[in-house]
């Protein structure tokens, strides 16, 4: 069984049944039906059209259950169309928006966007996200109802699709799903979908960030700063490409976050070692996101390249506005110290910074710091 081909179709699969007529919830319940019957019967009876297979056992299966539901009889008037080739019609774009939609909340937006559109199971989406499988299935059933309601030729928010796409990107790799790759795949298809300079930017820092991937951690796992990390390591295809694609962003001169995000990234990319990087033009690059996006989490980020371009007493003075229980405020304040020479401070900082770390990985790298200061003589 093709399972790339099954995950590839089955988005265009539900969108056939929701334009149909289908609400989204009963849809998606018959699309996976027919899914379940295509792993029985294709590897002894592959189709000629597998869409237009999927697409009229899919249909039967949805009108089963409408039949069999008193609430849904006026569904049973319903003809079905003649069995044939599907239409040539690309219905991925309108599933991005529905399962982006903001009556959801992320979690689920994230949940709904890997089953509709990526065609991931409940249990492989469960894995990933390290929550038991009914867990997961409740979350998406719950998604489901939300937005069953919500009729299909409505514009959606690329902005919305974007940032659940990042979160899917950002949540790495876990069980047997690699979810920042299939965030890069879902990116892929969303760019050949629609045309716009975010969407290229999105992919770009996706690649970029995804390059330096194998080098981020130690053999014995333990997280590597980025400054620590062995460049040769670096995938220069990924880069080249991400730049491509954000150079050409970046020529139809409609800023937005992402693409200032990817021109960061690609700063750093190009920077042959770390006493190399361009921080300099970095900062200017992070002034650029302030204007699209004022947020604390840019102006953190900012601290650190402006402690880098122009000195670590310029860094903290660009901290100093900052909300100290910010994310990540204590192990920016910490490294800028450091840099300053006042090591107990620093030291102080990192282990406090350890206590807040969101994850294992994080804790162990800034409790290693603390160490590393607390055994200089």
């Amino acid at each position: 069984m093709n399972e790339a081909l099954i995950r590839g179709l089955t988005p265009g699969v539900l969108g056939i049944l929701v334009r149909r007529g289908a609400d989204f919830a009963a849809a998606e319940d018959a699309v996976q039906d027919a899914l379940v019957e295509a792993v029985r019967v294709w590897p002894d009876d592959m189709p000629k059209d597998p869409k237009g297979w999927l697409v009229t056992v899919a249909w039967r299966k949805f009108l089963d259950a409408a039949r069999s539901d008193t609430a849904r009889r006026r569904r049973e008037e319903v003809d079905e169309p003649a069995p044939g080739p599907a239409r040539e019609t690309d219905d991925t774009l309108q599933l991005y928006f529905l399962c982006a939609h903001p009556s959801l909340s992320p979690s689920s937006a994230v949940a709904l966007t890997l089953r509709a559109v990526g065609g991931l199971t409940t249990r492989q989406i469960a894995q990933a996200y390290l929550v038991p499988e009914a867990t997961m299935a409740q979350r998406i059933s719950r998604a489901k109802r939300t937005v069953s309601d919500v009729r299909f030729d409505q514009p959606g928010d690329v902005a919305t699709v974007l940032r659940v796409l990042y979160l899917v990107f950002n949540e790495g790799y876990s069980g047997d799903v690699d979810l920042a790759a299939e965030a890069i795949r879902l990116t892929r298809q969303l760019a050949a979908a629609i045309d716009h300079p975010e969407v290229a930017g999105l992919l770009a820092l996706m690649l970029l960030h995804d390059a330096r991937r194998a080098s981020r951690t130690a053999p014995d796992g333990s997280l590597v700063s980025l400054a620590s990390q062995d460049r040769s390591r670096w995938d220069t295809g990924a880069i080249a490409e991400g730049v491509e694609i954000l150079q050409a962003a970046l020529a139809r001169d409609r800023l937005g976050e992402f693409q200032a995000q990817a021109a960061i990234a690609a700063l750093h990319a190009d920077a042959l070692t770390a006493d190399e990087t361009d921080w300099v033009q970095i900062v200017e690059w992070y002034d650029e996101l302030l204007r699209i996006n004022d947020s604390p989490v840019v102006r953190l980020n900012r601290a650190v390249a402006v402690g880098e371009a122009d000195g670590a007493r310029a860094g903290l003075a660009a901290l100093a506005s900052l909300d100290p229980g910010l994310p990540r405020y204590a192990a920016v304040s910490a490294y800028l110290h450091e840099r300053d020479g006042d090591l107990t401070t620093a030291t102080n900082l990192y282990v406090e910074a350890a206590a807040k770390a969101s994850n294992l990985l994080e804790r162990d790298y800034l409790t290693r710091q603390a160490a590393r200061l607390n055994a200089l003589p």
